[in-house]
């Protein structure tokens, strides 16, 4: 099982949120499971390689 971090938040009805890894694509739902579901729909999707142009964030280390 893989897991990654997202970000969310609750504005009004609404739950917003984006993965940590690509904060470029943000979704929302009516409830925080229907949230992490439409996340994980967005993880699948920019993960396919379907999608051109995915800017994705990184860490770079420094000695």
């Amino acid at each position: 099982m893989k897991a990654t971090k997202y970000v969310y938040w609750q504005d009004g009805d609404m739950w917003l949120g984006y993965l940590e890894d690509f904060p470029d694509y943000m979704t929302q739902g009516e409830s925080i499971k229907e949230l992490q579901e439409n996340l994980k729909d967005i993880f699948q999707e920019l993960n396919s390689g379907n999608i051109p142009g995915v800017r994705k964030v990184a860490e770079l280390q420094f000695a």
